[in-house]
């Protein structure tokens, strides 16, 4: 887990409105002990540099794992 951002579980993060999200500081988002993802927050002045840093280390996860939302979807209707 992170050292320097709090830790948040992912169903009272699920429960968060968005603008309550707007307020919330980044932080590390988990389930049942796990790490899922980072919800990364930044204010006017910061988020366009966190945004194309961001964008960038998402195209290298994406490079290496993950699937598209409709194959995720199309797999559940599959199996049903």
């Amino acid at each position: 887990m992170a050292e320097f951002i709090p830790t948040i579980n992912f169903t009272e993060f699920r429960k968060l409105s968005a603008e309550q999200l707007r307020r919330l500081k980044s932080c590390e988002v988990t389930f049942n002990g796990e790490y899922l993802f980072t919800f990364v927050n930044g204010n006017a002045e910061t988020s366009g540099f966190l945004r194309r840093q961001t964008e960038y280390n998402c195209q290298t996860a994406n490079a290496v794992s993950g699937e598209l939302l409709e194959d995720i979807l199309q797999k559940e209707v599959t199996a049903a």
